[in-house]
């Protein structure tokens, strides 16, 4: 893990090297996920079970290609009680979080009776990729889903691979709860194609959300414009502004919980307290030597981690700021006090008792945050992913006289004539 302190000349250009995780995807990638998305634009379902059957040692015309309602319902009567109580509150949390995102349409008329306004439509259909198999996120189900059904979408496509054939009762569960009737058993590239240009079996849609691997991500980044798309979701990251009333311990514990999720993960702890960074790293060691996932960790933390320490606090949200991270924790006394200086992050926990994981889960807000310095110009994903804002204007006579003759004479500034004369047709 990268130590690093900024009394020292060379700690920005150290600094850079640990964030430059290689955002450069192979030509061959990009070329596969191409082909994948030509076959599924010309053959449909025919690609669509050919290439399930490859990637994902699955047969969805011996098996079925949908998870349907009753197989949905009766997964979530067999998880636990206490399981299912977690799941159904975390739902309940996301939704009434979600709820204050609605926007509503507007009108006003102003002194010469022009009409103006905004109204906002849902999408009619949004896809939603969530991963399936060994590795699912139930989780995730919930935090894509519920922002589409606040915003009114109309139909809900659920796409989730089920690799081996290998279906998770969790997320079923999840699925039940969200009143989802019918889950399609595939993933990849292949079925954000489908998504988009639509098959036999599969609906088109309008808008895509979810993470997924690089051949998702890819997929989505390429039918960007056919379709709308969240993000391209990159390696999760965390930096956490500490001082010294935070427990070494609990900052350590915050950072692996990023870190278990990827070898190119990043995690970060930026205190102005030498003797805080020295008992930090000394807790990563002790935790991760348990931790199930402890050689995902161990990569990650190497390569993409680091502790830094700064001057005061104001530098350290000033570094904060400059890296944009997904997730940052304010491990302060005063926490709030700092809020107001944060200009970029995804999601800022506040306090010494708000850990990102919580956030994940059941807290309520949206855990699909934009990535690698994103949160520059990006915001969680949320209700306004899946509506539309379409502007309206209307104009009186008395409008028109008023604002006719500056718009036709800006039309000719611009050498457009024939925008010009339709203004004036209404003035002669």
């Amino acid at each position: 893990m990268e130590q690093l302190s900024t009394r020292t000349p060379d700690w920005e250009k150290r600094l850079d090297l640990v964030l430059a995780r290689s955002r450069v995807v192979a030509p061959e990638i990009e070329q596969r996920v191409a082909d994948i998305i030509t076959q599924v634009r010309t053959q449909g379902d025919l690609a669509v079970m050919a290439l399930t059957r490859q990637h994902d040692r699955f047969d969805p015309e011996k098996e079925g290609l949908c998870i349907e309602a009753p197989a949905i319902a009766a997964a979530a009567g067999r998880i636990a009680p206490e399981l299912h109580q977690a799941l159904a509150t975390a739902a309940e949390r996301i939704r009434a979080f979600h709820s204050h995102q609605r926007e509503e349409s507007w009108t006003v008329t102003d002194a010469a009776g022009s009409i103006l306004g905004q109204k906002i439509t849902p999408v009619s259909r949004a896809g939603i990729y969530t991963p399936g198999g060994r590795n699912a996120f139930p989780s995730t189900l919930l935090m894509n889903v519920i922002p589409a059904q606040i915003a009114g979408v109309e139909e809900i496509a659920v796409v989730s691979p089920t690799p081996d054939g290998r279906v998770n009762d969790t997320l079923l569960a999840a699925a039940h709860i969200l009143g989802i009737k019918r889950i399609f058993r595939i993933g990849g590239a292949q079925a954000v194609a489908a998504l988009a240009f639509g098959t036999a079996g599969i609906p088109k849609v309008d808008v895509v959300v979810g993470p997924g691997n690089i051949y998702v991500a890819r997929a989505k980044a390429q039918l960007q414009g056919t379709i709308g798309i969240d993000a391209i979701a990159g390696p999760s990251e965390i930096v956490v502004i500490a001082d010294t009333g935070a427990d070494p311990r609990w900052i350590a514990c915050d950072l692996l919980s990023q870190a278990e999720h990827d070898p190119m993960a990043s995690a970060m702890l930026i205190t102005p307290h030498d003797s805080l960074a020295a008992a930090v790293l000394e807790h990563l060691d002790r935790e991760q030597a348990s931790l199930p996932r402890r050689e995902i960790t161990a990569r990650s933390l190497a390569d993409h981690g680091a502790v830094i320490v700064t001057r005061d606090l104001d530098e350290a949200v000033a570094i904060a700021n400059s890296i944009a991270p997904e997730h940052l924790e304010l491990m302060l006394a005063d926490a709030m006090a700092y809020l107001g200086k944060i200009r970029n992050a995804g999601a800022v926990f506040l306090g010494y008792h708000c850990m990102e994981a919580i956030g994940d889960y059941i807290a309520g807000p949206n855990h699909t945050l934009p990535t690698a310095a994103t949160a520059r110009f990006s915001s969680a994903l949320g209700v306004y992913n899946f509506i539309k804002r379409t502007s309206i204007l209307g104009l009186s006579p008395q409008a028109v006289r008023e604002l006719g003759p500056m718009a036709a004479r800006m039309a000719r500034s611009e050498d457009l004539e024939a925008h010009a004369r339709s203004v004036d047709c209404r003035l002669s």
